[in-house]
């Protein structure tokens, strides 16, 4: 059992940056491969960037270049740097584990967050 508890969410204007982070209790963490998700009111969640066991990274393009995943396996905590924001990224992000391998799909993603809200003002 995985437990992943997310924070950092906020209010932000446009081009601002806000850091989030999702920390995660149970055991062989550096052994998940972990996820960011996002979904917009009426939207379906859509994969933002993942991380694999390894440090191997992966974006949407819509974040590329703007967006960082990173993980401390000291900390069992993994972080999504984002910067340069825009309304549209408007969202509730979600934090999400795997056992093995990275994935963009939702449906491979075995353990969730609740969700933090990040709202950015134009």
């Amino acid at each position: 059992q995985v437990l992943l508890v997310e924070s950092g969410g906020g209010l932000v204007q446009v081009g601002g940056s806000l850091r989030l982070s999702c920390a995660a209790s149970g055991r062989d963490f550096s052994m998940y491969a972990m996820g960011w998700f996002r979904q917009a009111p009426g939207k379906e969640r859509d994969f933002v960037a993942g991380i694999s066991w390894s440090g191997g990274t992966y974006y949407a393009d819509s974040v590329k270049d703007r967006f960082a995943i990173s993980r401390d396996s000291t900390k069992n905590t993994v972080y999504l740097q984002m910067n340069s924001l825009k309304p549209e990224d408007t969202a509730v992000y979600y934090c999400a584990s795997r056992w093995g391998s990275t994935s963009k799909r939702l449906s491979d993603y075995n353990y969730w967050g609740q969700g933090t809200q990040v709202t950015v003002s134009s």
